[in-house]
């Protein structure tokens, strides 16, 4: 799975938990997209997820 190349936002694991309290593994993903930015003045093709994109954090080519 891919990590946000800007602040490393990746998978986390845990449990799903019946209501018996049996568990199970689960993974939670990120919102990680493809997205073409600018840097140094050039266009790169990088890994950002959906909430730096919401911030500004990078700009859009």
């Amino acid at each position: 799975m891919a990590k946000c190349d800007i602040c490393g936002k990746g998978v986390h694991f845990g449990n799903n938990v019946s209501h018996s309290h049996r568990r199970s593994n689960r993974v939670w993903k990120s919102n990680v997209q493809n997205v073409t930015c600018k840097v140094n003045g050039q266009s790169k093709r990088m890994h950002v997820c959906t909430s730096c994109l919401r911030s500004n954090k990078v700009e859009r080519a």
